[in-house]
């Protein structure tokens, strides 16, 4: 984790707005928010709650697996 927090590559983020897209599991949406926010290419999760993302045309969000994520590398 001190890796993770210490790489210059990390970006923290405090979002301004809250879009609360996750209903069945609300923790989730910071995640979101923070992808938002920031202009994440995408999401890399295997989380079942993120497929709603998938519905949504606003914002657009891409949830990629982990297989495939690492297969794009």
């Amino acid at each position: 984790m001190e890796a993770i927090l210490n790489s210059s590559n990390t970006l923290f983020c405090a979002p301004s707005y809250n879009f609360h897209l996750i209903e069945a599991d609300p923790d989730d949406n910071k995640f979101v928010d923070c992808a938002v926010a920031t202009g994440a290419t995408c999401i890399v999760t295997e989380d079942h709650h993120f497929s709603v993302l998938n519905k949504i045309d606003f914002p657009k969000i891409v949830i990629v697996g982990i297989d495939a994520f690492l297969h794009l590398l």
